[in-house]
């Protein structure tokens, strides 16, 4: 199945609804510290919601108050029919129940339409992540004698030391980097948590090698003051996209199974981790998942591996 890019579906939505809109995703903001990347995924799939309202014949601009369970159910039964997938669909049926929840407490509406509409079943995938001799690969494809290289190589030694997000390295300051204690203090984390990630010492090799011979060179051009751990190549910060351009350049020259990408890194943290005996609790703290479930998922991937290692070892599987 695919999916349709959500900024296609931006629209001029009626301003009682607009406003309404508006309103909600301040809260979002304000109330619930929401990150703008998931406040702008709520406004794409909200707006896209409104705006099959605004045009529905029992509804119109003026009348969420009229909202009923069948008005969202035709709206998803309308999303199956464009060939959306499960995960998208489930996705946008969260924002709106989150957003039904609000507009009730608004006294906006006075019942919540998505009671009794069932959660939509994901497809469960299991992560991707790099065999060992691929990691070795990735970490050695970087040409350590130009600043840019010693920079890539440092950073892709830190997303798989740590298990960070790509916007949680972009984030980082020269601050937060302990390289005596071999610890880096995350302070924008999802919900911006705050977490202490952990090193080892082939990160901190390739960290101290960038921070003599390969950020002072990436600076030299730049006179503005930048904090910034991580730089491009006019001494400013490293931008998130930045970061997925870098994977994009080598990942071809570690794996040419799957395309690794900084959650792929992340992955492979995590299911190396337990592989090698680490406690569950342990990694999600590692991971900064607020949920235990949300770890999880990858002891699943380490039982598929133990099935694998047993059917080939196994005389008689």
């Amino acid at each position: 199945m695919t999916d349709s890019p959500d900024n296609s579906h931006h629209m001029d939505l009626a301003p009682p609804l607009s406003e309404k809109l508006q309103d909600y995703l301040r809260y979002l903001k304000l109330a619930r510290n929401v990150s703008p990347r998931t406040i702008n995924a709520y406004r794409a799939d909200l707006e896209q919601f409104l705006g099959f309202m605004q045009f529905h014949p029992d509804l119109g601009p003026m009348r969420l108050h009229h909202l009923q369970r069948a008005h969202v159910r035709a709206f998803l039964a309308d999303l199956q029919q464009s060939d959306y997938t499960r995960t998208s669909l489930a996705r946008k049926l969260a924002s709106i129940r989150s957003f039904c929840k609000w507009a009730r407490r608004q006294r906006y509406i006075d019942s919540d339409p998505t009671i009794g509409i069932l959660t939509i079943k994901q497809e469960r995938k299991l992560p991707k992540f790099l065999r060992m001799p691929e990691i070795a690969a990735l970490m050695d494809a970087p040409d350590k004698s130009t600043p840019d290289g010693l920079r890539d190589r440092a950073l892709l030694e830190l997303l798989y030391a740590s298990g960070l997000r790509a916007g949680e390295a972009h984030l980082l300051d020269l601050k937060d980097l302990d390289l005596t204690e071999l610890e880096v203090h995350v302070r924008h984390g999802k919900g911006d948590k705050e977490r202490v990630a952990l090193l080892g010492d082939q990160a901190a090799d390739a960290l101290n090698d960038y921070l003599e011979r390969g950020r002072p060179a990436m600076r030299r051009t730049c006179t503005e003051n930048d904090a910034a751990l991580f730089v491009n190549k006019f001494g400013r910060r490293l931008s998130d996209r930045g970061i997925r351009r870098i994977f994009d350049k080598y990942f071809t020259d570690a794996s040419d199974r799957l395309k690794i990408t900084p959650h792929v890194l992340r992955h492979s943290f995590a299911t190396h981790l337990l592989d090698n005996g680490a406690d569950l609790r342990a990694v999600q703290e590692l991971l900064g998942h607020a949920n235990l479930s949300t770890t999880q998922v990858y002891t699943h991937v380490t039982t598929e591996r133990v099935k694998e290692v047993y059917d080939k070892a196994h005389p008689r599987s």
